[in-house]
């Protein structure tokens, strides 16, 4: 039984394995050309970007994860577009509490990167992507009708479009933090980075289901 777990452990490290199951996800949806972009009157952002607040109470400067492309790509998205708004929906999912959610970490990078934030909306209470989109379709009302896009990491996109939708919203999906290629060669190997890929995509096609199941 030790061998076998020793062989199994070794053979996860290939990352072919989950970059197949993450890349079925984050194909599903084009990211959309800058003509279509300026059709729309906002961004919806959602968290799961920043790392622990602890640094950022320690250092003054806000944390970036894996997917820092949720919270920089927006940016950039405002200012080539000068009329679209940002709302930004994330709250402290975390089991032991900080006490800072996501919406005060997103304030203040938003704030250090020189944004307008006459345009930007915070929403801090939502802890999981379908309380993301509830409490984005509560605070928009019926704004939340007009076209906006919707930005999360690629992986996640197949499962947080159906929750806005549910909700009334229309949302056109912007895909950033890619984890894949067109291919992955089976010499492509490391057991840490590997594992962390097998959790992301066992984790979002597990929220499928569930979702799925609970809708």
């Amino acid at each position: 039984m030790l061998w076998s777990g020793l062989v199994v452990l070794g053979l996860l490290g290939f990352e072919a394995g989950p970059h197949a199951l993450l890349r079925h996800l984050e194909n599903r949806y084009p990211v959309p050309t800058a003509e279509a972009v300026g059709r729309h009157v906002g961004v919806i952002v959602l968290g799961g970007a920043t790392e622990h607040s602890d640094i950022y109470q320690a250092h003054g400067q806000v944390p970036l994860g894996q997917a820092a492309e949720r919270m920089s790509v927006p940016v950039g998205l405002m200012r080539q577009h000068p009329n679209l708004q940002l709302v930004f929906s994330g709250g402290e999912g975390r089991l032991l509490a900080t006490g800072v959610s996501e919406a005060e970490l997103a304030k203040a990078f938003y704030q250090q990167q020189g944004v307008d934030m006459s345009r930007v909306v915070l929403e801090g209470g939502s802890r999981t992507t379908r309380e993301n989109a509830i409490q984005v379709a509560a605070l928009l009302g019926e704004r939340c009708k007009q076209p906006w896009l919707l930005v999360t990491s690629a992986w996640h996109m197949p499962r947080s479009v159906p929750e806005f939708e549910a909700v009334g919203c229309q949302v056109t999906p912007y895909p950033v933090d890619f984890r894949t290629g067109a291919a992955t060669a089976w010499t492509e190997y490391s057991l840490a980075r590997s594992l962390l890929l097998w959790q992301t995509a066992l984790h979002e096609w597990l929220g499928l289901w569930v979702y799925g199941v609970t809708r």
